[in-house]
């Protein structure tokens, strides 16, 4: 397929990309309500009562286990909604239905059809990860507990894990064959949940070294670690590297999913 560029002002760019934006918008609110949100709640919403209510009741877990666990299914569920929410379409779009070639006619360089995808993505993910918080005040057995949260931090936390999620999902949705996308979600998410943090705090990696290392290279840790320290439950990494990590992952995989997302656009 191939994009022209398309010379326009500045604010018609604006305009038609924040009219992608609000279509992609309604068209989740409207039309798949339902999918969607069992899409993005099913497996947290499992995971917090099984880890977090049944094993401490049945005395497999402590019982205040629940409240450490929150935070990292709040990344994860951050992360992977975003990223899942990209890539899958992208690899659709791009393989089957050509929907992007319209979006490529639109007045904008490719690279902001590459940033909306992002954007829409990570607005869906922020979204899934605070839902949570209601559902986890009936789950848990100890109810929520956030009287020491800093919310500007834990809403930036998330958003930013939630763009993180987004240009990781771009990378896959352009440089993955859609007869290998399947393949490839198994390969990726199932090292990005186990060696995140989700289950349990960094710090207590002490004594697994070479595991504590390991897991610094998945994104997912920093955002893991960054919702334990604005909710303030337990020990975290450095608070400077909790940012330094979550800005590094946009840069990276923002840079190589809209290098890719170009190519595949003119290609």
């Amino acid at each position: 397929m191939s994009s022209v560029p398309v010379p326009a002002a500045k604010g018609t760019r604006r305009r038609a990309f924040l009219a992608i934006l609000s279509r992609d918008l309604w068209v989740t609110l409207r039309r798949e309500p339902g999918g969607f949100l069992a899409q993005a709640l099913l497996q947290p919403i499992f995971f917090l009562f099984i880890f977090g209510r049944v094993l401490p009741e049945i005395g497999q877990a402590q019982g205040s286990y629940g409240s450490l666990l929150l935070p990292g299914v709040m990344a994860l569920t951050a992360i992977t909604v975003s990223l899942q929410n990209v890539a899958l379409p992208l690899v659709i779009d791009f393989s089957f239905t050509k929907e992007i070639e319209d979006r490529l006619l639109a007045p904008l360089p490719a690279w902001a059809v590459g940033v909306e995808k992002i954007i829409h993505a990570a607005l869906r993910g922020v979204f899934s990860a605070f839902v949570l918080l209601p559902i986890a005040a009936f789950v848990l057995p100890d109810g929520l507990q956030l009287g020491n949260a800093s919310w500007p931090a834990l809403i930036g936390v998330i958003v930013g894990g939630s763009l993180a999620g987004g240009c990781l999902g771009l990378v896959m949705g352009t440089a993955v064959p859609a007869n290998r996308i399947n393949i490839v979600f198994a390969v990726v998410l199932t090292p990005l949940l186990f060696t995140g943090a989700t289950f349990y705090p960094w710090s207590a990696l002490d004594s697994l070294r070479w595991f504590q290392i390991v897991t610094l290279l998945n994104p997912l840790t920093y955002v893991s670690e960054g919702a334990r320290a604005a909710i303030g439950t337990g020990d975290h990494l450095a608070t400077w590297a909790i940012p330094t990590g979550i800005v590094g992952s946009i840069l990276l995989f923002g840079a190589i999913g809209l290098i890719g997302f170009r190519r595949r656009a003119v290609d």
